[in-house]
């Protein structure tokens, strides 16, 4: 007879795994707008000037900028985030302390609704209740996990870490090159990086990874195409 393989606790499970995945997605989302961004801001100063203290101070105005201005985004909406899932918490903890018999009911009735017969779900429900009332609700009715609530920091630090990283490519593509290659090296540079991580967000994602990749880098490219023709005709009037 064949025993059971042996449990691991190192084994990810599913929650961990989509957490994972969200970050991951995060991160990448972070680095297209860092390479998308800077690459335009870059590119339409290097349309008016070839001047590389203005490049240098353009781009890095342009990474840090959007480096706090999505950390402060990925702050406040986690921070709301994380405050909607302890309210749920205190609401939970309430309707147990005062009408557990109706909880107990409902506890029920959830895992009667994932297929389970009357009896068995009672049964599941009451051992559960009395292992871990709360956790149980949490898990079933609420899809929460009470130890592992989101991190408004990690999000934050997480998502200006990506933007700099992809922001770090325009910015030295515009930079180490002679001034006749800067924009047409720059241009490979992020249609390349466009390509690659549009592919990787669709495969995290389970999406078509050819039309993400397209999107991307025809989105991209006109960004670029729009801001240094900007940039030409205001460096052209300027002269």
């Amino acid at each position: 007879m064949t025993e059971p393989a042996p449990f691991h606790e190192a084994e990810p499970h599913r929650t961990d795994v989509s957490q994972r995945l969200n970050w991951l997605r995060a991160g990448v989302l972070g680095a297209n707008d860092g390479i998308v961004s800077v690459a335009a801001l870059v590119v339409g100063v290097a349309g008016a000037t070839t001047d590389s203290t203005a490049l240098l101070l353009a781009g890095i105005a342009g990474l840090v900028g959007g480096a706090i201005s999505m950390a402060l985004g990925e702050y406040v909406s986690v921070s709301s985030q994380r405050d909607s899932e302890r309210a749920l918490i205190a609401k939970e903890k309430r309707e147990l302390e005062e009408m557990p018999a109706e909880e107990l009911d409902e506890l029920t009735e959830l895992y009667r609704q994932r297929g389970l017969s009357h009896d068995t779900a009672r049964q599941v429900a009451e051992e559960l209740t009395a292992h871990d009332a709360l956790a149980a609700h949490l898990e079933v009715e609420l899809h929460i996990d009470q130890d592992d609530l989101v991190n408004p920091w990690h999000a934050a630090l997480s998502s200006a870490l990506a933007f700099t990283l992809g922001a770090l490519l325009p910015l030295l593509a515009i930079l180490l090159p002679p001034p006749e290659w800067r924009v047409p090296i720059t241009f490979v540079a992020v249609i390349v990086a466009l390509a690659l991580t549009g592919t990787i967000s669709a495969q995290v994602g389970g999406s078509g990874r050819r039309r993400s990749a397209i999107r991307l880098v025809v989105g991209g490219a006109l960004a670029l195409a729009v801001t240094w023709l900007i940039g030409t005709l205001l460096g052209t009037t300027v002269a």
